[in-house]
């Protein structure tokens, strides 16, 4: 019998989100040297003396504090979001796997009509003999009977048959004593 199969639409590709860009930016080779060239100007700026050495590590301390909290955060919601993909992911393969099961299940299924009627025709093959036999056998009688050159009258016919007969309820009897 011939499974349905569901199939599913597949999913579509989102396109990145503003979180995800953001995420990019970050872990960019520009935001390295982004990243650089701000904690050297904050340097600077306190080595000129034009902001004093304890506002600039105050300040840079609450920016660097600041900037790991987001980042923290970005990172998290982009964990969050692989492992709803990788859950998706592993459904999928659950699905498939499902379905591997079932084709070899109907796999079998067809081996074993395969075998069914592999063993029908080797009957119906055993039949066809059993027929050639039993019509050589008519025609090697009847030669016989030609061959004898006449015709044989109702008595021999109807002994004939009589004889048949009693070999065909022979027969019968045997095949029930076997049974």
């Amino acid at each position: 019998m011939p499974r349905e199969k569901k199939i599913k639409a597949p999913k579509p590709i989102h396109a990145p989100t503003s979180i995800e860009r953001i995420v990019a930016i970050i872990g960019s080779v520009y935001s390295l040297v982004a990243h650089t060239l701000v904690f050297v100007l904050f340097f600077v700026v306190a080595a000129l003396g034009l902001v004093a050495w304890e506002i600039m590590l105050l300040v840079l301390t609450t920016l660097v504090s600041l900037e790991a909290i987001y980042l923290a955060l970005f990172i998290q919601i982009t964990v969050n979001r692989h492992t709803e993909s990788l859950k998706e992911v592993e459904e999928d393969i659950e699905e498939i796997s499902e379905d591997l099961e079932e084709l070899g299940e109907d796999v079998e299924d067809i081996q074993e009509d395969i075998e069914e009627i592999s063993e029908d025709i080797d009957e119906i093959q055993e039949d066809v003999e059993e027929l050639n036999e039993e019509d050589e056998e008519d025609r090697a009688r009847a030669e016989r009977t030609v061959s004898v050159g006449k015709k044989p009258t109702r008595a021999e016919a109807l002994e004939q048959l009589s004889q048949d007969v009693a070999r065909v309820l022979e027969d019968l009897e045997a095949l029930k004593k076997s049974k």
